[in-house]
């Protein structure tokens, strides 16, 4: 395919394709004159810089077209293009797929959908109220049952994962230096059902993970089986003996 001929005549008509950007630009502005491209047969853009701030990398394209045997051309376009390194925005992510975990602020509502693969329908004890219907809600919420929705094996399974390969998990710089793991730790609290395998709630109020789930092969400087090593102290001899002449004086 044979290259296209740059039309002189709209080729040099860089004034007019100048007052067409600055009359579309309006307050983002028209920069330097950037170069010119054939698109055809008597058909050329003239390219121009956007000095916007908000626009990096963009710049203006005017087309113009020259009818056959006519001595001036027409504005066709003008159109804000993105070049090679322009400034854009993200690529758009759903809201429900943008949140991490840190997110959700005071006052903010982030609903569970009803297909959640991380809950399974769980078992309140029926909705009726009679004498057996209290009876049986009574002891399903007494063995924690009373809910709509439980966590599912895959709900179990998630969040294993992702507090094994946490702070929380083994293979961190604190756990690596720990004395001894979790397991044989006195304050580990560990979790109810089998979660509690892995996993169970630090009690010492002077370690890093006070009040968060660790895994039984975690570990911390503040084990309790660390204890300090106390060693008899030598005491000189008081200068002023008061005990004994406290005893002799009163005497």
């Amino acid at each position: 395919m044979a290259a296209v001929k740059l039309d002189a005549v709209t080729a040099a008509a860089v004034e007019q394709a100048h007052a067409a950007a600055v009359e579309e630009a309006g307050d983002f502005g028209v920069g330097d004159h950037l170069g010119v491209v054939a698109e055809g047969d008597r058909v050329v853009t003239h390219l121009f810089d956007c000095p916007h701030p908000g626009y990096r990398g963009w710049h203006w394209a005017v087309t113009l077209v020259r009818a056959s045997r006519a001595k001036t051309p027409t504005v066709n376009e003008v159109v804000l293009l993105p070049g090679t390194d322009a400034l854009r925005a993200p690529a758009w992510v759903p809201w429900a797929d943008r949140v991490e975990p840190g997110d959700l602020a005071p006052g903010m509502l982030m609903p569970t959908s009803a297909d959640d693969p991380r809950l399974d329908p769980g078992y309140t004890g029926g909705d009726e109220d009679d004498d057996t219907a209290v009876a049986v809600r009574a002891v399903v919420h007494e063995l924690g049952l009373g809910r709509s929705r439980v966590l599912s094996d895959y709900g179990r399974q998630v969040a294993a994962e992702r507090w094994y390969d946490g702070e929380g998990g083994p293979d961190t710089a604190e756990a690596r230096q720990a004395p001894a793991p979790c397991t044989t730790c006195g304050y580990l609290v560990r979790l109810r059902g089998s979660l509690g395998a892995l996993f169970g709630v630090c009690a010492n109020g002077y370690a890093s993970s006070d009040g968060r789930v660790v895994a039984v092969d975690h570990g911390c400087g503040a084990h309790s089986d660390v204890v300090a090593d106390v060693s008899d102290a030598y005491l000189p001899d008081p200068v002023w003996d008061s005990v004994t002449i406290d005893q002799t004086l009163f005497d």
